[in-house]
């Protein structure tokens, strides 16, 4: 297997400012939980999917959204990409569904403004009332690392200066 990528996490700064600022938390709270974050990692050999971790436990009833600062970055090699999608038992006893459907990690995005911090949007989807817990440390998304191509004509010269979203506002 070809190695293409590397999980690290965010300063604990951007963290803390990241976390806070969704979750509305002290900073010494936002400290505490970045020294238990996990780096993402495949549980068997045989897994294509890196495990994303909660930071810290989530419920969600139907139709509740969450948003997520995973604390984790990726430098990826030219030509691949970082795909995130819910774990798939959760998504198939929950609907447990990515608000962007699929999460794209392109490899430029390590050096964007805030460190290339990977959020992560869910909604639980299901129609049976069923409301979904995740406890902290428990795998509830998972990422995989694919190969891209371009154009033969392609002539993208721009380089990624924000976080989500920044390249098209330009």
């Amino acid at each position: 297997m070809q190695k293409v990528a590397k999980f690290q996490k965010v300063s604990e700064k951007q963290f803390v400012t990241d976390w806070c600022g969704v979750t509305r938390c002290s900073a010494n709270d936002a400290k505490l939980l970045y020294e238990k974050i996990r780096l993402p990692r495949r549980a068997t050999v045989g897994s294509a999917g890196y495990d994303f971790f909660a930071p810290e436990s989530f419920s969600l009833v139907p139709h509740e959204t969450i948003l997520i600062p995973t604390g984790i970055r990726a430098q990826i090699a030219e030509g691949w990409v970082l795909q995130l999608y819910p774990r798939s038992g959760l998504g198939f006893k929950f609907c447990l569904q990515m608000d962007n459907t699929v999460g794209i990690i392109d490899s430029d995005y390590f050096n964007a403004q805030n460190e290339g911090h990977i959020f992560i949007k869910m909604t639980n989807c299901n129609r049976q009332g069923k409301t979904l817990s995740v406890s902290a440390g428990e795998g509830f998304a998972q990422g995989i690392f694919v190969p891209f191509g371009i154009t033969e004509d392609d002539d993208a010269d721009g380089c990624r200066e924000g976080g989500f979203g920044s390249t098209t506002k330009k």
